[in-house]
C-alpha cells in the first residue's frame, strides 16, 4: 500500500479549480481521489477528457452527507475543498465554461433583476445556496475528516485546505458570498484548533482566470492586473483610487448586521483595484504545496501574495504591495 502521506482527496475535483488541483497533484506524485455530485471525470469546454483524468479515482458523493465518502478518509493525507459558488444561480458556471457572454450577462440580470427564487440580494434568500455550498458543505467534510482515524500513523498533521476568496466582488455580488466564505473559515478553525493531528489552510484567491478554459475572464483579469501594477508603482503618499475608496468607506456610517468582512462595499472595490488576478494553475500549485503534509509552516490564511511566495513568483520579480 502506498504511504498515506501521498494521498489527497479533492472535493469538487471535476470543477474549474478542482480539476487544476487534481492535475497538479498528480504531477507532484500524489494519488488523487475526487468526489463530486456526479462522480464524472473532468472534461474540457469542448467535452474532452485529458489523458491525466485516467489517473484520478473519480467518486460520486454528497459533501453534505459524510456517509457517502467517510470510507475514503482514513487513507487520505490531505483534503482540498474546492466547492463554492459566486452566484446562487449556478448557470453562470456553464456560461463561463462555454465563453457565452450573452448567457453570462443574462445570468447576472436574472440574478439581480429577475425571479425571486434566484436573487441573492433578497433578505429571505440569504441563507440559500451560498450558505449550503460555501459554508455548510465545507464544514461537513471537515468534521468527517477530523473525526476519521488515519489507517497509518502520521508524523505530520493532516492538512485541510479550503478554497476561500478575497473580498473583491461587492457590490456586484451579494455580500453573502464572502460572508459565508469567512463563516466557513471560522468553523473550520474551530474544528481543527487544538488538534495537533490537523492543519487548516484557507486559500484566498482573487479573480481566478484561464485564457482558454475561462476566456471571458481574461479581459477583466488584464484590467485588474494593470490596476494592481499602477497602484503598486504609485508614490507612497499619492492618493490612489483605492486609498480614496477606503477613506470614504471608513468615514461612512454603514447600518449593517455584524459581519466578518468590512461593512462597506467600497473596501471590496478598493481590494479589487490592488490585488492582482491569479491564474488557476498558480492557485492549484499553491494549494498542492499547502496540502503537502511536510509543509507544516503553511497554515491559516494564504492570500494572493502568500500564494506567489509559495510558488516562487517573488523570485521572478513579480511581487506586489497593496496600495
Amino acid at each position: 500500500m502506498e504511504p498515506i502521506a501521498r494521498k489527497i482527496l479533492v472535493v469538487g475535483g471535476n470543477g474549474f479549480v478542482g480539476s487544476a488541483v487534481c492535475r497538479t497533484a498528480l504531477a507532484r506524485g500524489f494519488q488523487v481521489t475526487s468526489i463530486s455530485s456526479s462522480g464524472r471525470p473532468y472534461t474540457t469546454p469542448k467535452g474532452h477528457s485529458p489523458a491525466w483524468t485516467s489517473k484520478v479515482n473519480w467518486q460520486k458523493a454528497d459533501a453534505l452527507d459524510p456517509s457517502t465518502y467517510a470510507h475514503l478518509l482514513p487513507e487520505t493525507s490531505a483534503v482540498v475543498h474546492t466547492l463554492g459558488t459566486l452566484l446562487e444561480d449556478a448557470r453562470y458556471k456553464a456560461a463561463l465554461k462555454e465563453g457565452d457572454v450573452f448567457k453570462l450577462l443574462g445570468t447576472f440580470a436574472s440574478t439581480f433583476l429577475g425571479s425571486e427564487s434566484s436573487n441573492p440580494l433578497r433578505e429571505e434568500d440569504k441563507e440559500g445556496g451560498y450558505a449550503t455550498l460555501n459554508r455548510d458543505a465545507a464544514l461537513r467534510v471537515c468534521e468527517a475528516f477530523v473525526s476519521s482515524t488515519p489507517s497509518t500513523p502520521l508524523v505530520h498533521p493532516r492538512p485541510f485546505v479550503y478554497v476561500s476568496a478575497e473580498d473583491i466582488f461587492r457590490p456586484f455580488i451579494s455580500p453573502r458570498y464572502i460572508e459565508t466564505k469567512r463563516e466557513a473559515e471560522c468553523g473550520i478553525e474551530h474544528l481543527t484548533a487544538g488538534n495537533a493531528g490537523y492543519r487548516a489552510v484557507y486559500v484566498r484567491p482573487s479573480l481566478i482566470y484561464h485564457p482558454h478554459f475561462r476566456p471571458l475572464t481574461s479581459p477583466v483579469a488584464a484590467l485588474l492586473d494593470l490596476s494592481a501594477t499602477m497602484h503598486a508603482s504609485a508614490p507612497l503618499q499619492f492618493p490612489t483610487p483605492s486609498k480614496v475608496l477606503r477613506a470614504f468607506g471608513n468615514s461612512r456610517t454603514v447600518s449593517s448586521r455584524e459581519t466578518l468582512v468590512h461593512p462597506s462595499a467600497l473596501d471590496s472595490v478598493a481590494n479589487a483595484l490592488v490585488i492582482p488576478p491569479i491564474h488557476v494553475d498558480h492557485v492549484a500549485e499553491a494549494i498542492c504545496i499547502a496540502a503537502d503534509e511536510t509543509r507544516e509552516d503553511v497554515r491559516g490564511v494564504v492570500d494572493v501574495k502568500a500564494m506567489r511566495r509559495l510558488i516562487g513568483w517573488t523570485e521572478k520579480g513579480k511581487e506586489f504591495e497593496a496600495a
